[in-house]
């Protein structure tokens, strides 16, 4: 989870997983043009076993997991929860999407939601999340 030398400069690598390919897309976009290697994934296949999670993570070492929480809400909060509970995933930030911050707060019950940044995306917002995210993953 550290920048590597690509080139003549240092980047950060980070991970966007999401349902749509879409969304997906316009993430990866934004993200290489702020400067950052994105590597990316759909939610539905790393659940589904589609895609090898611990393989990608040990390959790319993403600084930081940008992750939408989509409906069904809870089934995707479960599937985040064990996510992140991966050792794979150990010690990498995470900043979760929605559609719908109320409802996937509902779903969170009690325990700290950590960082929802709502749809339509503020694409600053979103940039300095990520930043902040990746930055505090490399100290």
């Amino acid at each position: 989870m550290v920048p590597f030398l690509l080139g003549a400069r240092f980047v950060t690598a980070i991970a966007v997983f999401n349902t749509s390919e879409d969304t997906t897309d316009m993430l990866r976009y934004l993200f290489e043009h702020h400067g950052f290697v994105v590597v990316t994934a759909f939610t539905h296949r790393i659940r589904d076993g589609y895609t090898n999670l611990e393989a990608l993570m040990r390959q790319h070492r993403p600084a930081a997991i940008v992750y939408d929480i989509a409906i069904p809400y809870e089934e995707n909060w479960r599937l985040f929860e064990h996510i992140r509970s991966s050792p794979a995933c150990a010690g990498v930030p995470f900043v979760l999407t929605t559609t719908n911050e109320a409802q996937v707060r509902k779903v969170a019950g009690g325990e700290p939601v950590l960082e929802i940044v709502g749809k339509p995306y503020d694409l600053d917002l979103l940039v300095g999340k990520v930043r902040a995210a990746a930055a505090s993953a490399q100290q």
